[in-house]
């Protein structure tokens, strides 16, 4: 959520955060908001809206031009989304801006406080506190700007990534993380500042991941300072080379970003497995799981914590990880896990999935099992995340950058991530055949040719889309492994498209939701050949009798299904295990096409957010 970009050098600054903004916009915003120094005079224009709209709007309002600048674009959480709300946000001498990322905790306190000593507040944001509080720390101290910040962030509670300017010292930019991620670009004689590096990935390779609980002073013509913000202890960043290009974080082409990264499947789930799957010498090789095997090998359980999309790739590994390996696997809402005080016992082994690597629930699970003295591993897209820090050890997916706020190529490469540490784990206590491993081994090497002859179900999905984009409701059923696809399609179909759908295991369709089939009621089923397939057959029998309208994702030759449904789309055959890896496919061209025709923001859906940095 919310969106951060900052610049101080010698270049422009304006040109450099609209364009950084605008490369952050998968995140989900609803307002955005520029600050600009020229030397002399410190300007501000922010609005509701996106960010084309600020920058209609600052033209007519400022003159753009100032080698500093910081912007922003917000999503609410406390106040509605407008301009007086928006950030950055100015304190009362007008002396002070600050952009901020996250969520102050007890705001509510700290804002009756500053009232009773004279402060206004113009907005509903807990930001508009954070830098009050951090001008009357610095009036009341007499401290410089940095040390504000240090002593201001030691009294709130919650989560943040902030940017503060001083206009009374123009030549510095005070930023800090704490739960929200924050990178400092490092260039010749300029820095620069964002939620994640795409924005300044064309002027700079060098770049330095504040850590949780760190702060910066970055300054004109003087090296950076780190300090920890408890303390004020020094900190030696570790400065990483970036591996990003620009051509990944553009659409190349496609109408959406979204419809990019699904045809991008092939491809990123090859190099999810390259260097690791090694087919024809029957090896799969991951670090993080050679470096820890016997913690695996030695768990009583598995618990997986993730959310949303994620937390549908989990309950896929939840049955890949039972069949292949005989360890009892859990899987949890990484938001729910903290509050119920779980059983997690010395020795447990959690797995955190997130797409960014930024999620704070999932964050605060992982906490939560280090504490409890369980072995946690992350399964993340993003590298230097918070997540892949902060867990013991762990894999990468190798998407890329998912810009799209619904994920598609996340969720396949996840996936991908957990049965290659099944099939390892397998291997290791014997309890899959030799021969069932190699088979498994070659059907995921080839897995990337099947996902492109999915891909061709695209002109099918698009066709029964114009016939179903005005639906108010939908059902998904899926049995065995495909029944997670099922949550995950009518996922994908409510985040993106704002009709209602929910997704259920067709057995359990008679213990309710079959009430709600009659002619108006289109319901997706997932029948491949391989699995429950007599079962669901039964299940489309049902719905059949009671005048419901059927769309049926099948393998392809198949006849049975096809004689019971009004539309097919056919998918090339494979193993039951490695399934949803096809089955997911004509489900995400579905909801994109359907969304598309209905006008809706494929890519930046209402409310939603990519990286969602608060609890």
């Amino acid at each position: 959520m919310c969106g951060i970009v900052g610049y101080i050098g010698y270049r422009e600054a304006y040109p450099i955060v609209i364009k950084g903004l605008k490369r952050l916009e998968y995140r989900g915003y609803d307002s955005a908001g520029v600050m600009l120094y020229d030397g002399e005079n410190l300007k501000l224009s922010k609005t509701k809206g996106k960010v084309i709209d600020l920058e209609v709007k600052a033209s007519n309002e400022i003159s753009t031009n100032g080698t500093i600048g910081i912007g922003h674009t917000r999503w609410a959480t406390h106040g509605i989304p407008n301009d007086v709300n928006s950030h950055p946000h100015v304190s009362n001498s007008g002396d002070l801006v600050i952009i901020h990322n996250g969520i102050i905790e007890n705001y509510a306190p700290l804002k009756v406080e500053l009232i009773k000593r004279g402060y206004i507040f113009h907005s509903d944001t807990d930001t508009e506190v954070l830098i009050n509080l951090i001008e009357e720390v610095q009036k009341k101290e007499n401290l410089k700007l940095g040390k504000a910040v240090q002593v201001a962030l030691n009294q709130v509670f919650g989560a943040y990534a902030i940017a503060v300017f001083d206009k009374k010292n123009p030549d510095e930019i005070v930023v800090a993380r704490l739960g929200s991620p924050l990178a400092i670009g490092i260039g010749e004689g300029e820095y620069f500042i964002a939620s994640d590096a795409s924005p300044f990935i064309e002027y700079t390779s060098n770049a330095v991941y504040l850590e949780d609980g760190e702060m910066a002073n970055i300054r004109l013509h003087k090296p950076m300072k780190v300090r920890k913000i408890k303390d004020d202890s020094l900190v030696d960043p570790y400065i990483q080379e970036l591996q990003m290009n620009l051509e990944q974080i553009e659409k190349g082409g496609y109408d959406h970003f979204m419809f990019k990264e699904i045809y991008e499947q092939p491809n990123v789930i090859t190099d999810t497995y390259r260097g690791r799957l090694h087919a024809n010498d029957g090896i799969i090789q991951m670090s993080g799981v050679e470096d820890n095997l016997e913690k695996f090998l030695n768990a009583e359980k598995i618990i997986i914590v993730a959310c949303g999309t994620s937390w549908h790739a989990g309950l896929v590994a939840e049955y890949i990880f039972e069949e292949f390996t005989r360890i009892p696997v859990e899987v949890e809402y990484a938001s729910e896990f903290r509050y119920r005080n779980p059983i997690i016992n010395r020795g447990d082994v959690v797995i955190a999935i997130s797409q960014s690597g930024e999620t704070a629930d999932t964050m605060a699970a992982i906490k939560l099992a280090k504490e409890k003295g369980a072995f946690v591993y992350g399964v993340c897209n993003v590298v230097g995340s918070s997540i892949s820090r902060e867990t013991h050890a762990g894999s990468h997916t190798h998407a890329g950058p998912e810009i799209g706020v619904a994920s598609t190529k996340a969720f396949t490469t996840q996936i991908t991530v957990l049965i290659m540490m099944a099939l390892r784990l397998a291997k290791a206590k014997g309890t899959l055949s030799k021969t069932d491993f190699h088979r498994y081994l070659q059907e995921l090497e080839i897995i990337p040719e099947k996902v492109r002859e999915a891909l061709e179900t695209n002109a099918k999905a698009k066709e029964i889309a114009a016939i179903f984009k005005n639906t108010q409701n939908c059902l998904y059923l899926g049995r065995g492994y495909n029944f997670p696809v099922a949550l995950e399609g009518a996922l994908k179909l409510k985040e993106i498209s704002y009709i209602h759908a929910e997704g259920y295991p067709a057995a359990e369709m008679k213990h309710g939701p079959i009430a709600l089939i009659d002619e108006h009621m289109p319901v997706i089923v997932i029948a491949p050949k391989q699995g429950h397939y007599d079962k669901i057959v039964s299940n489309i029998q049902e719905i059949k009798s009671r005048s419901g309208i059927i769309i049926a994702v099948v393998t392809k030759g198949d006849t049975q299904v096809r004689g019971l449904a009004d539309y097919i789309i056919e998918i090339p055959e494979t193993s039951d295990a490695l399934s949803p890896l096809i089955t997911t496919i004509p489900l995400q061209l579905l909801s994109y096409h359907i969304a598309v025709m209905r006008g809706c923001n494929v890519d930046q859906p209402r409310n939603l957010a990519k990286s969602v940095t608060v609890e």
